[in-house]
């Protein structure tokens, strides 16, 4: 069960200033608990502190760092379950999903107490003509200031934690502005995060509306914004955000490609879950299917089945596959995409019944390609069946779209598997499997409206350093 009420953390420290948010269980739609809600005043406070904080984080050893990450994946393994819970209520999330989303949690966490230790710089030989004769040049990485983080409400957990925890790893100070909708994950981080010895104005967590977290985009002592959300959202950020340095994470229609010589069962099981998993809430869930016409009809009969065979429910219920939307209002929005693609010539499959911000898992055939349901991101519990003849006609399909974050390729072929690579203008291309798919070390973003740059707790701490070249002339004896 959640708390009564919970504090925004404002230099490391709770603060019970008031109880303004309400956070509903997305499930009831009741009250479940209230969350203080920072305003403008206290946002700049918290950037003033981190900004006192720079200097004693980048002084921090590498093991101290590491400690604290070490810290917070011990805590986090001993309140997996309420955490679990936690994001049942706050986000409808299925409970074999919220304990999935725990688990990365711990994992990225993990990753980043062993990359504290290796940010490595290099020697780099200058003796490339005459005059360089005497010098030589090394590198290292030094943190780049204070990073805001604004995270999205589909995975209040994890992708907090790849902001958070590179950035812990790495020596810098941030402030984190949680979404409204479900904040207590990043709160319950906070609340573990101030049982270490971060210096003071480490690390702010503080919900708030999106009229006062302007400050998070435009103040110029921020030296990184790292957005998590929308492309509407992501991309006019960014054009607020000034000489600051801005990674992007915004989304996409992601496509999965079944070749001729599928294993067909195999594909059925990991589509349904990439398509279905936590309602289709999630960037890189399975929302074009494309299928050899020669595998097409045995293909869709199986598919239907299988998702026909999800149960729908409370989120807290083992069995359940579907749990509810994150609102009301998302679940009409796509339900209307649903019925507009039915109008326009589209076939439907199976589900499309609404009942509140429960969506049946649907499946459509036929769809134009104007509809919103494909050239969108429909970002819930649909998918879209498409035939094709020619595996360059299927990348090709791929392609046109303004995203690309993942594609899936289902292929025994590896000709076709560098094809794909090559030719698929995406930030990640995954063999054999879904566009679902994802851990926790590795690159991960877009291009095109997908986003900028790159999470993988790797790659965000060379986002959250700069290189500090060393140059050393040999003084002549």
């Amino acid at each position: 069960m959640l708390k009564p009420a919970y504090p925004y953390y404002l230099a490391n420290e709770a603060h019970y200033a008031n109880q303004d948010l309400v956070v509903t269980d997305k499930y009831t739609h009741l009250p479940a608990t209230r969350v203080a809600l920072a305003n403008s005043d206290v946002i700049d406070q918290a950037i003033a502190a981190a900004v006192e904080a720079q200097v004693p984080m980048a002084k921090m050893a590498a093991y101290e760092r590491q400690q604290v990450l070490e810290h917070c994946v011990l805590r986090f393994r001993e309140r997996a379950e309420e955490l679990a819970e936690s994001l049942c209520i706050e986000a409808g999330k299925p409970i074999k999903d919220a304990r999935g989303e725990v688990t990365r949690l711990i994992d990225t966490f993990k990753i980043a107490a062993e990359e504290a230790t290796r940010i490595h710089g290099e020697t780099i030989p200058l003796d490339i003509s005459a005059r360089a004769k005497a010098y030589r040049g090394m590198t290292k990485r030094v943190p780049i200031g204070v990073c805001s983080f604004i995270s999205p409400f589909n995975f209040p957990l994890n992708l907090a934690a790849h902001k958070i925890a590179p950035a812990i790893a790495a020596g810098c100070p941030f402030i984190l502005k949680p979404a409204s909708l479900t904040p207590i994950g990043a709160l319950i981080i906070g609340e573990v995060l101030a049982e270490t010895y971060l210096p003071k104005g480490a690390f702010s967590i503080l919900p708030c509306t999106r009229d006062g977290a302007d400050l998070f985009t435009t103040d110029d002592r921020l030296k990184l914004l790292s957005f998590t959300g929308s492309p509407e959202v992501g991309w006019a950020l960014k054009a607020k955000a000034g000489k600051k340095k801005v990674t992007l994470e915004l989304g996409g229609n992601a496509a999965c490609i079944v070749d001729a010589d599928t294993q067909l069962d195999d594909a059925v099981q990991r589509i349904v879950f990439g398509a279905f998993y936590q309602s289709g809430q999630s960037c890189i869930s399975v929302q074009r299917i494309l299928i050899h016409s020669t595998i097409y009809d045995a293909l869709k009969t199986k598919l239907v089945a299988a998702t026909a065979a999800l149960v729908m429910g409370r989120p807290q219920d083992e069995n359940t596959f579907i749990g509810p939307m994150i609102s009301e209002k998302e679940a009409q929005r796509l339900e209307n995409w649903i019925q507009q693609a039915i109008t326009a010539g589209a076939t439907l499959l199976c589900g499309g019944q609404r009942q509140g911000a429960m969506l049946a898992a649907t499946l459509l055939e036929n769809v134009p390609a104007h509809c919103e349901v494909v050239c969108q991101e429909a970002f819930g519990p649909v998918a879209i069946l498409e035939k094709f003849d020619d595996f360059q006609q299927a990348l090709a399909s791929v392609n046109d779209s303004d995203y690309g974050l993942q594609a899936g390729v289902f292929t025994r072929d590896l000709y076709k598997m560098h094809q794909a690579w090559d030719t698929l203008e995406v930030g990640g291309v995954v063999i054999g499997d879904v566009p679902s798919w994802r851990v926790d070390h590795m690159p991960y973003g877009g291009i095109k409206d997908s986003g900028l740059g790159r999470e993988g707790i790797r790659y965000a701490i060379e986002d959250m350093t700069e290189i500090r070249l060393l140059i050393v002339r040999e003084i002549p004896s």
